[in-house]
């Protein structure tokens, strides 16, 4: 559904793509992934036609980007687009008429968007009397009211709270089940585990790691993460490496990456003597290999020492 091959964007000598490669499958939820700068705006604002990109190729639906395309692309952005003073049903009736949709077409686009991000109720309801959460699914609703092949979700959730998370959360889903091709941008990770079928992780412009999470889980050389509080943190360190145990900081966190799976009297069999004042175990998640590939430490080649 969208193929983006090489494309490199810069800002005077700041690169700010860096032949990016990126291919979404009809269908599919993905999830792009990145810290602010690095890239994701860019991309989006390309995709959309608000940029020039300096080089590379972008095709969307087997065609290559045009005007001829924007029919087949969908976007909400974070920052509603919205007129607060109108109604949802005629802020959709706008935007449709925008996209060039015939009276009885905007009807029916209308009345259907307005159902599949349940206002339907709220139908001639301002704007400005909706919830936070009510907003940003009628959001939505307007990157839909065309009938997009792609749907970009630009951090659908930045400022709900977390009953309006879920309520997009459904939403996305039910767009999934209806074989809706999305890329989601987020700052949530746990956003994009429950969401994503693939998930890209973005740095300074390119895409470094990418697959699904059990994939991006074999990237990193451990099966569970075990965090342990305990006031000797240097004899600790010193203790798991002797086992082989890599170890990282997340926060005041002190976590030891395990290479197998070991009943927790088997780990605290292994700093017996030192103190430990807690202890817990985690799965490897999206934010542990996150940080690995984002701060640099990620590579194919060696995990030897902590870095």
């Amino acid at each position: 559904m969208l193929q983006i091959e090489n494309l490199y964007k810069a800002y005077g000598t700041r690169s700010v793509l860096a032949d990016l490669n990126l291919h979404i499958q009809p269908g599919e939820v993905y999830g792009l992934l990145g810290a602010n700068g690095a890239g994701k705006t860019t991309t989006i604002n390309i995709l959309c036609n608000l940029l020039q990109a300096d080089r590379g190729v972008i095709k969307i639906n087997n065609q290559p980007l045009s005007p001829a395309t924007k029919p087949f692309l969908g976007v909400a952005p974070q920052d509603n687009l919205l007129y607060k003073a109108l109604s949802c049903r005629e802020n959709l009736d706008f935007f449709a008429k925008i996209y060039g949709l015939s009276p009885k077409q905007r009807r029916i686009r209308v009345q259907y968007c307005l159902e599949a991000v349940n206002l339907l109720d709220r139908a001639t309801s301002p704007v400005e009397t909706l919830s936070g959460g009510m907003q940003r699914r009628l959001n939505i609703a307007i990157a839909l009211v065309h009938q997009p092949k792609l749907l970009i979700l630009d951090e659908p959730t930045t400022g709900l709270d977390l009953e309006a998370r879920y309520e997009i959360w459904d939403l996305v889903r039910q767009l999934q089940q209806q074989d809706m091709t999305i890329l989601l941008t987020t700052h949530f990770l746990d956003e994009a585990e429950r969401l994503c079928k693939r998930i890209g992780i973005l740095r300074e412009g390119t895409i470094i790691a990418e697959g699904t999470l059990g994939e991006l889980r074999r990237l990193i050389p451990a099966v569970e993460i075990v965090v342990i509080q305990t006031s000797q943190e240097e004899e600790a360190i010193a203790r798991g490496q002797k086992y082989n145990f890599a170890y990282r900081r997340y926060g005041n966190d002190l976590a030891f990456w395990l290479p197998e799976v070991l009943e927790l009297k088997e780990i605290i069999d292994r700093f017996t003597g030192i103190p430990i004042d807690g202890i817990s175990c985690h799965p490897v998640g999206l934010e542990h290999i996150y940080l690995e590939v984002t701060q640099g430490k990620y590579s194919t080649q060696n995990y030897g020492s902590p870095k």
